[in-house]
């Protein structure tokens, strides 16, 4: 998965943090949602925005970037 084409950083959107791209979803938010206990599903359902694609990117950014840091 090249996660490069679902997770941006840009500094003008929620201060450079890594998003997901076209949205204001922060990988630490979802980071976070996970950890509270979120299965994909739930957040996929949650946020319709978000496809399967996004979240695997998630994972991959995760263990590429040694997230989080």
């Amino acid at each position: 998965m090249n996660w490069q084409e679902y997770i941006v950083e840009d500094k003008n959107i929620i201060v450079g943090k890594p998003t997901l791209k076209g949205t204001r979803i922060s990988v630490e938010f979802l980071v976070g949602l996970l950890a509270q206990g979120w299965t994909e599903q739930q957040i996929l359902d949650n946020y319709p925005r978000l496809s399967k694609e996004h979240l695997t990117a998630l994972f991959s950014y995760m263990q590429d970037c040694n997230f989080p840091k």
